[in-house]
């Protein structure tokens, strides 16, 4: 009896602290579950989830809002003679006819120190059924911006001996100076289904054909099979794998919708339409990111492709950890949470959240080159 409630104390004391811990999410149901997952209750807390989600689907039919796309889009001149990617053309609908300014593609952040956009973003609705909800897609332009995978000390977990990550929240006054963008990883490292590679260190073991974000010394970035398109090198200094590949030689992988599929993520299957996060590569290089509320796998997958990208991967799920923020300022000056701004506004944390300490999971930064 002494030791059941001993137990119980330190459950109840446990949760009572994780519920004032910003880092295990915006909303406190968030950080119940955070908790749940941690102390081996992730079973009840994905029936729960389960439950809820499919007494509170999401709205099918109607329209957006009207301030949901811009239709006045930026022109930028580029000077004669200077290099970057070509730039996306407009982006085609899930829904198949536009509305005005869906689709259209906007610079966001800073320009490099020669006037050149290194990110655009867009927003469309999700798909045929949810029309009244938008999703954000950010393209990114690979030849203009340097990438690092940033650790957290909840994900996916302090490194062997205690050792302090190199690359973590909150982001230094030094490496903001060039920072243009920063957006979510993936699942809890339990729940990926796959493995965590950073400074020379396995922090857990690469798993053959998961989904990889491989991250090089020069800084560029690949999103590929790992074992098939991407395996490791003496350049790579970061892999976080996540799943399997949703897209794969531009088109979306088959079989996404299948319930509680290790592949596509055992939390909630692939079929609930939940706020959801991807990443994918395009032909020429760029990177596409895609974020927003009403998602399933299959639908995110799409998303992905008419983005351009022909492989892809889901990042991570749920309300509280879908953010993409990208950061204005004079280049070369150190900028803050208050620079940014996010993809989409209803996205929980403010562009804040990665100069915050609290912030102990891991994400991705983009910096510009040039």
């Amino acid at each position: 009896m002494a030791a059941f409630l001993l137990t119980l104390l330190y459950l109840g004391v446990s949760l009572g602290f994780a519920m004032t811990n910003q880092g295990l999410g915006a909303s406190y149901s968030a950080r119940a579950a955070e908790w749940g997952r941690t102390n081996g209750m992730g079973w009840a807390v994905t029936w729960v989830e389960t439950e809820w989600y499919k007494l509170n689907p999401a709205p099918k039919g109607g329209k957006p809002g009207s301030n949901a796309f811009s239709t006045n889009p930026d022109r930028i001149k580029v000077p004669k003679g200077v290099a970057h990617t070509p730039w996306p053309k407009r982006m085609v609908s899930p829904v198949g006819t536009w509305l005005p300014g869906e689709g259209i593609w906007h610079p966001v952040g800073r320009l490099t120190a020669k006037g050149v956009p290194a990110i655009f973003v867009t927003h469309v609705r999700v798909d045929k059924v949810h029309t009244s909800q938008v999703a954000g897609v950010a393209w990114m332009d690979s030849t203009l911006l340097r990438a690092q995978l940033y650790s957290g000390s909840f994900i996916p977990g302090p490194l062997p001996g205690g050792k302090a990550y190199q690359y973590s929240a909150p982001i230094s006054s030094f490496n903001s100076r060039t920072l243009v963008a920063a957006f979510n990883s993936g699942f809890r490292i339990q729940d990926a289904n796959g493995g965590y590679y950073t400074q020379g260190i396995t922090v857990k073991p690469l798993r053959k054909g998961a989904a990889s974000i491989v991250v090089y010394k020069d800084g560029a970035l690949t999103i590929g099979k790992w074992g098939r398109d991407v395996k490791m090198t003496n350049q790579v200094v970061s892999v976080r794998q996540n799943l399997d590949l949703i897209v794969d030689h531009s088109k979306v992988v088959a079989g996404l919708n299948t319930s509680n599929s290790l592949k596509w993520g055992k939390v909630l299957g692939g079929s609930f339409n939940v706020w959801r996060s991807g990443l994918g590569v395009t032909k020429n290089g760029a990177y596409v990111y895609v974020g927003g509320p009403a998602l399933s796998i299959s639908s995110l997958a799409h998303l992905l492709v008419l983005a351009g990208a022909v492989r892809g991967m889901e990042l991570d799920i749920n309300t509280d950890w879908v953010q993409y923020a990208s950061y204005s300022g004079t280049l070369g000056k150190a900028v803050n949470g208050g620079n940014g701004t996010n993809l989409l506004r209803q996205m929980s944390y403010s562009p804040s959240r990665f100069f915050a300490k609290w912030m102990n999971r891991d994400f991705y930064v983009m910096q510009l080159t040039k």
